[in-house]
């Protein structure tokens, strides 16, 4: 897949860098996997606004997608590849053999008609799901679990991948698409392949009306803000507000927030690169 730069006819498409959408096989959805998706506006339950910055945007529906891979020892047919609005890679919709439809993540290069499996003796091919135990050291694997029977939390958006790098007992480590090596127990399940759309990073807006179609509103920068609205508003003339910081005061770059005691440290081999 690629993506197309359109011609400049309009100042908001002289930027514009957009998919070319050719991977996509289907238009409509599949209706039984569809769900209502309620906007919240960032307002809680009682109506107050929590978070700033959202509203608007077009109207969606929500898509099943199976996180999980449980249904093994079956085949199921893939019959199209889709759009999801709700996230940037694609999605597959598969057929078992028993005429059960589920969507799935797409990964790159997954057609139309291929066989996809999940459980033990799956081959190691693109789309088939396996557990870490089973999958051969080096492979590019996406949706990982962290914990087994809890479903893919890893590596889903478009493009990114992770790589089983070794195993260790009952643990295997795992590089994550931000460059930390972690142990995940061997007994979790993980998809073959890349994520597909893989051009998601070159695609350019163009114009501020489409951050409104997704439902995201203007962001009102700090440091014109007044002095009670925000800790770098106020001074005269453009002055800089000093070190950035959020609307609490807390630093904004390179002040740690994750905790020291966080038990999840010690699955933690390499660190992320800064």
């Amino acid at each position: 897949m690629a993506v197309r730069k359109l011609k400049p006819v309009t100042p908001g498409q002289r930027h514009r860098v957009v998919a070319r959408f050719d991977d996509i096989t289907q238009s409509s959805p599949e209706k039984s996997l569809l769900r209502p998706l309620k906007k919240s506006g960032g307002r809680n339950s009682e109506g107050k606004m929590t978070m700033r910055y959202i509203g608007g945007g077009h109207k969606r529906m929500y898509r099943m997608i199976d996180f999980l891979r449980n249904k093994d020892g079956m085949f199921a047919t893939v019959k199209s590849i889709e759009y999801d609005p709700n996230r940037s890679a694609r999605i597959a919709l598969l057929i078992y053999d028993d005429g059960e439809k589920r969507y799935i993540i797409a990964p790159n290069g997954l057609k139309p008609g291929q066989k996809v499996r999940s459980g033990a003796g799956s081959a190691p091919e693109v789309g088939n799901c396996l557990t870490l135990a089973e999958i051969p050291l080096g492979t590019l694997i996406h949706s990982i679990e962290l914990h087994p029977g809890k479903g893919g939390m890893l590596a889903r958006s478009a493009g990114s991948y992770a790589q089983l790098l070794s195993r260790d007992g009952k643990y295997a480590i795992i590089k994550l698409p931000s460059g930390e090596s972690r142990m995940i127990l061997t007994a979790c399940r993980a998809t073959i392949g890349t994520v597909s759309n893989p051009d998601h990073s070159l695609e350019r807006s163009g114009k501020a009306g489409r951050s409104r179609w997704l439902g995201i509103r203007p962001r009102t920068r700090a440091v014109v803000m007044n002095p009670v609205d925000h800790p770098m508003g106020g001074g005269e003339g453009r002055a800089s507000g000093g070190h950035p910081r959020s609307r609490k005061g807390l630093y904004a770059k390179g002040y740690k927030t994750r905790r020291r005691n966080n038990p999840a440290n010690k699955f933690i081999v390499e660190k992320r690169k800064k």
